[in-house]
């Protein structure tokens, strides 16, 4: 007697892979929380180094919890020199998140325990992974514009930091305020195609490096962390807000999506949106500009619903913001990586207690009981 296939659900839809303690989400509510600290109360209100003791740790640090983790943040922003070398000779038109990850798994060749899977080691290797990545994507950055390379400040927190070394001068506090608040947002999202990618690679007891590689291979799509780069590629090609209506409309004509709107679990809205749509406001009254990517992204939304019920992700107000932070759009994706790097090795240490091997059944749908057709006779 034939055992019952396990039923098909395409694209893993509702179907519970894993158990975490480290991030919530309720879609149709449209909460997130970390640890439950809701979103809400996070942003704005903690810098990002606390989120990265909470996921890590398990709990908002103390004062003398955050000092200590600063230190250790700013003792490993240091790269080794022939991963800055490797950086400095990638091709000036690379992709930027290529460099990345193949700089992420250079980095592997320098961790003395980089097989080490025990949670000290995992936690060590990722608070260094977690300083070491704002640093190469600043690095990669500065060098495919032939600038040279600036190494980070001590006294500097971590989004300070990798403003200062991306631009080379420090910024103002509302820069360096947004910037924080970015990383706040997208340090973890529960089970995400990346983060998913990274539980199942560690699944199979791999390294930390080679999770991260793997999780920045999933991030680098449109349907995930490229859609922020999407988003604001749209905004610029609309080039216009009397152009909005248009565009939508053509797009919905042809079915061609419009990055940024949608999400595969909030129903009603993105919970991170309002904060990264007012920060972005915030930033565009500094900059005192005449044209606002933020009222054209607002008319984009309000057309989109006059078609479907459909709101901002967390990409759709980001994409302008980041712009203004003089920040590239090819460059997005790499920066959503410097935040979500933390989220990354926190389930991949949660996997790694987990000890189970992440292997799923697949539906086969092609031909059955063929006869061998010897390669003389084939035609």
């Amino acid at each position: 007697m034939t055992a019952p296939s396990p039923a098909f659900v395409k694209g893993l839809a509702g179907v519970v892979a894993a158990q975490t303690a480290l991030s919530s989400v309720d879609g149709v509510n449209g909460v997130l929380t970390y640890r439950g600290l809701n979103i809400h109360d996070l942003a704005g209100n903690v810098e990002y180094e606390e989120v990265v003791h909470l996921l890590l740790y398990g709990t908002l640090p103390t004062q003398a919890q955050l000092t200590g983790l600063k230190k250790e943040l700013a003792a490993n922003r240091k790269l080794p020199k022939a991963v800055l070398d490797l950086i400095q000779s990638a091709p000036k038109k690379a992709v930027p998140m290529d460099t990345l990850r193949t700089a992420v798994s250079a980095l592997a060749l320098y961790e003395k325990d980089v097989d080490d899977i025990s949670m000290e080691a995992t936690r060590r290797k990722g608070l260094r992974l977690t300083a070491q990545m704002a640093t190469v994507v600043a690095a990669i950055q500065r060098a495919r514009k032939g600038k040279e390379f600036v190494n980070p400040k001590p006294g500097l927190n971590h989004a300070e930091n990798f403003l200062y070394t991306l631009h080379g001068e420090q910024q103002g506090q509302l820069e360096n305020e947004t910037m924080n608040l970015y990383f706040v947002l997208l340090a973890d999202h529960s089970l995400n195609a990346s983060t998913f990618t990274a539980r199942v690679v560690s699944s199979t007891n791999a390294d930390l490096h080679a999770a991260a590689a793997a999780a920045l291979g999933a991030l680098k799509g449109n349907l995930h962390g490229g859609a922020a780069e999407a988003t604001m590629n749209t905004l610029l090609e609309i080039g216009s807000l009397d152009k909005v209506d248009s565009f939508v409309e053509d797009a919905f004509a042809t079915k061609r999506k419009i990055m940024g709107i949608g999400h595969r679990i909030y129903k009603h809205g993105d919970p991170r949106a309002k904060h990264l749509l007012e920060w972005a406001r915030k930033m565009e009254a500094a900059e005192g500009l005449g044209h606002s990517y933020v009222d054209m992204a607002l008319a984009v939304e309000r057309a989109v619903l006059r078609h479907r019920e459909l709101y901002p992700n967390v990409d759709f107000f980001s994409a302008p913001m980041l712009y203004y932070l003089g920040i590239p759009t090819d460059l997005d994706t790499c920066v959503f990586a410097i935040s979500r790097i933390v989220g990354w090795v926190a389930h991949v240490i949660e996997q790694y207690n987990d000890a189970a091997l992440i292997r799923p059944a697949a539906q086969y749908i092609g031909p059955t009981e063929q006869a061998l057709v010897r390669i003389a006779d084939r035609k």
